[in-house]
């Protein structure tokens, strides 16, 4: 069979075959691959007679009515299954909607108030049992309830006549599913944000799609908001980073939709959007928590594939084609660091010059995800080869930054420029001749770890300056005092949630937890403003005038509110930043005790943070192993530990302080750093 970018029908001649059982193998001669819509084996002189249609799915079902008044059931002609409905109010009628789609369509036809049937492009089909305007006395409530189910016509008719939608049980019903739906216990200082975190879970929970097309499948998938139904590979990672503190299977599920079979000729990941690895972080969350063996042999293999592909190592990637190291995916998405008009990359664009540009951030990521997969590959079995050269990548890469795009003057990593053989050039300049670069792309190898202790003094300072990057709702992601600088920007000129998150988690590896509260404690005040002032749940936010901006139902990039809430309320909940790798962990019921045993893959001179979520009221004492460790209470809860003089396998405990001790104690924080 000749290869084709479409459908063809091939006729095979076989020969005479005896009769029985006839084994039939297929086999692609080369690496395309072979899709078989189907085949029919025929005598040859009725071969013309043969032919594959298209099937056309009838959409519209048929409405019955139901045994019970306010009830109805649906049969579609291409379903063996029967669909059943019912509901308790009697104000209703059943409506029609032709198109495939609501959101426009409604938007267009909303004044139609009494015609059953809608017509739209007749692509698809909504059946809608509309109830009439339901009426409310002043300072009372209704309850309505609804039922729905599915079988044979027999199953589906049996179920509608007995079950009765009487408030009582339908409520008892719905109480008792809800009940698995609460949140875990978490400080009263954490009260404050209820409505705003109630807000942001709801969103996150319900925007989900389906059907979207992927791997030859239809799947269920999370978005960042309806209005975008289809993948999005880093807006996703961070959906799956919110749903790690609400639902762990939600957050494996989104992980591995991104995932393809280790040696996928196609594809190593599912790639849709801007290459922010940000499902490598998901990984490390999940494993954090719970240390599950299976779940990192399966999603182990997975995550080094799609590492290989960033590197420029499988399937043809063309991310290190630089003969200084640094690696660019302008090749596969516009967008490097999810930006859009991240003022150096919407030059590259303007002037063309993405075949010599490489930005800082892709680099950066890939040394960090190096080190999580690092990690990883030493808890798993027979990986040396692989942590050798995750070794001589991070080197190569480290190497590289410190040596291409660092700019002394300026106090950040620029743009570098290559000439046409791929050699160094020079650095990315505005028209004022100032860095292009002075954004969060420019401070990115804080995250990476590749920083001497005094640029990553430089970086941090420039990070929490008023004048520069802090804002009074966060962090901008322009410097504030860059010649491009806008106020009127998408994100130059805006603070987005994030990139935030990145660098809080980054103030965990060097032992900054006032600096890390400050980033997740203006964020969530940040939030509860806007949504207490509007109910949405917006993508950004204005630094001039501190409110939200673009989709208002955005359940993606904004999650890190779920994080940062967990991390500084959820009784429980353990916190580190990206150079702890837990090997084991136990927290007592009533979260009064607290032991873990872990791998560091940090510098042993470097201080870190880790804090720890314990019960109110009592006074903690931590003792480590192979680590010395300070123990302080923060005060709207949690105990927070820096943590120094680190092996690269230690361990730590923390347990109520004695009686006799906690009269001689005090709560100062005079081991942080500041």
């Amino acid at each position: 069979m000749e290869p084709s970018g479409s459908l063809t029908l091939s006729e095979i001649h076989i020969g005479s075959l005896p009769a029985g059982k006839v084994a039939v193998s297929l086999r692609a001669r080369s690496v395309n691959p072979l899709v078989l819509d189907g085949f029919t084996l025929v005598e040859q002189q009725t071969s013309k007679a043969a032919a594959f249609v298209d099937l056309p799915w009838r959409i519209k079902p048929e409405l019955m009515e139901g045994p019970i008044p306010g009830s109805l059931i649906l049969h579609y002609p291409d379903s063996p299954c029967y669909y059943g409905l019912s509901w308790n109010y009697p104000g209703a009628e059943i409506r029609q909607f032709l198109s495939d789609e609501l959101d426009h369509f409604a938007r267009h036809t909303v004044h139609e108030h009494v015609s059953p049937i809608l017509h739209g492009n007749g692509k698809g089909h909504y059946t809608n049992v509309f109830m009439r305007p339901i009426a409310l006395n002043p300072a009372s409530s209704l309850i309505l309830h609804g039922m729905v189910c599915g079988g044979t016509l027999e199953e589906v008719h049996a179920r509608l006549a007995s079950f009765a939608l009487d408030a009582g049980s339908c409520e008892s019903v719905y109480l008792a599913e809800r009940r698995k739906l609460e949140s875990p216990p978490a400080y009263a200082a954490g009260d404050r944000y209820a409505f705003s975190q109630q807000l942001m879970r709801a969103t996150l929970l319900t925007n989900t799609v389906f059907p979207v097309y992927t791997k030859r499948t239809f799947i269920r998938h999370n978005t960042p908001g309806r209005w975008w139904d289809s993948l999005y590979t880093w807006d996703s990672g961070f959906i799956g980073l919110g749903f790690a503190d609400l639902d762990d299977s939600r957050a494996i599920d989104c992980l591995n939709a991104y995932m393809t079979e280790p040696g996928d000729p196609e594809a190593a990941f599912i790639h849709h959007g801007s290459p922010v690895p940000v499902q490598h972080y998901l990984f490390q969350e999940l494993w954090n928590r719970k240390q599950s063996p299976e779940f990192l042999n399966y999603f182990y293999p997975r995550l080094r594939q799609y590492y290989l592909f960033l590197a420029g190592k499988i399937n043809g990637s063309t991310t290190d084609v630089f003969q200084t190291g640094l690696l660019q995916t302008w090749d596969y998405f516009y967008n490097s660091g999810g930006w859009d008009d991240y003022p150096p990359q919407k030059h590259v664009h303007e002037l063309k010059l993405e075949p010599k540009a490489a930005p800082v951030i892709t680099t950066s990521q890939l040394i960090r995800i190096a080190k999580i997969l690092r990690m990883a590959a030493a808890a798993s079995d027979n990986r040396q080869l692989d942590t050798e050269e995750y070794d001589k990548d991070i080197r190569r890469w480290s190497d590289a930054l410190n040596a291409y795009a660092w700019d002394e003057e300026a106090g950040c990593y620029g743009y570098v420029l290559h000439n046409e053989e791929g050699e160094y050039e020079g650095l990315l300049r505005h028209g004022s001749e100032a860095n292009y670069n002075r954004g969060l792309d420019g401070l990115y190898p804080l995250l990476a770890g590749v920083c001497d202790k005094e640029r990553t003094r430089r970086l941090i300072d420039a990070l929490f300056d008023e004048q520069r990057f802090w804002t009074p709702i966060g962090l901008s992601t322009v410097d504030q005092s860059a010649p491009y600088y806008r106020a009127d920007g998408y994100w130059n000129g805006a603070v987005w949630m994030p990139h935030q998150w990145f660098f809080w988690k980054t103030m965990f590896d060097y032992g900054y937890p006032d600096l890390a509260y400050r980033i997740a404690n203006t964020a969530l005040e940040l939030w509860k403003r806007e949504t207490e002032a509007t109910y949405n749940c917006y993508e950004h936010f204005i630094v001039q005038s501190g409110r939200g901006a673009g989709w208002h139902h955005f359940g993606g990039l904004s999650a890190p509110v779920i994080n940062w809430f967990a991390a500084y309320y959820e009784l429980g909940k353990v916190t580190t930043g990206f150079n702890v790798w837990m090997l084991r962990q136990h927290c007592k019921p009533d979260y009064t005790e607290y032991d873990s045993e872990f791998h560091y893959a940090g510098q042993a001179d470097q201080p870190f943070h880790i804090r720890v979520n314990l019960a109110e009221g009592l006074s903690y004492e931590a003792a480590g192993t192979g680590c010395d460790v300070v123990c302080s209470c923060h005060p709207g809860g949690g105990v927070e530990l820096i943590i120094s003089n680190c092996l690269p396998h230690a361990s730590f405990r923390i347990r109520p302080m004695p009686e006799s001790s906690r009269s001689r104690s005090s709560h100062d924080r005079s081991g942080f750093q500041s």
